[in-house]
């Protein structure tokens, strides 16, 4: 016989049921929040703290330039430099700025730039923190170009940024063809890279060798990465290549992160993960080509500005445009000190940024390898 719920007890009856809650939302790695538009139709995440790090190191490079243009044998107070950016001073004051300080610090510029986001492309690739054009041999094999045109005279009135250009994408075509085997893997391309690196420099140091007195002195200053009597003719290709690869790698760096999680799941989520690896790989060259072609090997910046950018933004990956910021950043400060360090002489800037970039080396390869990666 069935009893009727109303004539149980109190104490008997089915507990009421308990309202719908609403799902807890799970925060967001590194703090970002979603966004739509209407028009046009775009959808994503902004991390605050990325865009408030980018503005701080956007007004840290701008200081950092007017420092660099108002130190020298003639110094100039910050607030001339700035109005002479702007167009007003004496016609002095204007000279010295705008002609002869102003190109070699927009080089330095653009270069740390270049660099630094080329090295942001390449670690995230790889999945590798030290991967950087100085590792896999993209930046020796412009330097070897570049001595061979010095040494033997081989520049066929290409002239040395041509050279570098030349020099850069063939190291990397060589690196690409030597690592396919069915595709390519990070791994395969820094151990490919490593062992062409070396060719690199083995026959860089013969060229040198060979050479006479005046042209190894003429290619060593240029392998160590200079900033000395650069010009507009050195920054104006410098600054049209990057109008076209910065906003690459900035598109490109959505389809980038998917091949952090691994070639299987990458090509799950519907990524084609070899084109976007030669993509990744002919932005990160060209970024790295063009600013060897015009500074030379500047060492470290690439291995260690997207180091310090992540660690700036607390991103699971070296961020692009931060990366980029960070090496104008450092290339720019390397300089004052190389020019103010030593009085009366100039070193090369690259001399300033290997001395600071073998410590942050030495820390990732001892990160690495306690991670259990570093072998």
């Amino acid at each position: 016989m069935t009893v009727p719920t109303d004539a149980l007890p109190p104490t008997a009856q089915a507990p009421a049921a308990a309202p719908p809650t609403a799902p807890a939302r799970t925060p967001r790695p590194g703090g970002a929040r979603p966004f739509r538009l209407t028009v046009p139709p775009v959808s994503g995440f902004v991390r605050p703290r990325h865009l408030v790090v980018c503005a701080g190191l956007c007004v840290a490079v701008f200081l950092t330039l007017c420092w660099h243009v108002s130190v020298g044998e003639y110094p100039i107070p910050l607030p001339d430099v700035a109005h002479a950016l702007l167009g007003s001073g004496d016609p002095g004051t204007l000279l010295v700025v705008r002609e002869l300080r102003l190109p070699r610090a927009v080089v330095g510029l653009l270069a740390g730039l270049a660099l630094g986001m080329s090295g942001a492309l390449f670690q995230t690739m790889t999945r590798n923190p030290l991967a950087s054009p100085d590792m896999i041999g993209l930046t020796q094999g412009a330097g070897t170009a570049v001595v061979a045109g010095i040494v033997l005279g081989w520049d066929f009135g290409l002239g040395t940024q041509a050279l570098g250009l030349l020099g850069a994408f063939v190291s990397a075509l060589l690196v690409y063809g030597l690592a396919w085997r069915r595709g390519t893997t990070g791994y395969r391309i820094i151990l490919v890279g490593i062992g062409v690196s070396w060719m690199c420099l083995s026959a860089t140091d013969f060229l040198v060798a060979r050479g006479g007195r005046f042209q190894a002195q003429a290619a060593l200053g240029w392998m160590v990465g200079n900033l000395n009597g650069r010009d507009w003719q050195q920054a104006a290709p410098l600054a049209a290549s990057l109008a076209v690869l910065v906003p690459v790698t900035l598109l490109v760096g959505r389809l980038m992160r998917t091949l952090l999680l691994g070639d299987d799941v990458a090509q799950g989520l519907g990524t084609r993960v070899q084109l976007v690896r030669l993509v990744v790989l002919v932005t990160g060259v060209g970024l790295v080509a063009f600013a060897t072609a015009a500074a030379g090997p500047v060492a470290f910046v690439a291995l260690a500005a997207p180091q310090i950018a992540q660690r700036l933004c607390r991103t699971a990956w070296p961020p692009p445009l931060a990366a980029g910021l960070t090496g104008a950043l450092v290339v720019l400060a390397s300089d004052v000190v190389a020019r103010e360090l030593v009085p009366g002489t100039e070193l090369p800037v690259g001399i300033v940024t290997g001395v600071l970039g073998a410590p942050v080396l030495l820390w990732l390869l001892i990160r690495v390898n306690r991670a259990g990666s570093g072998g």
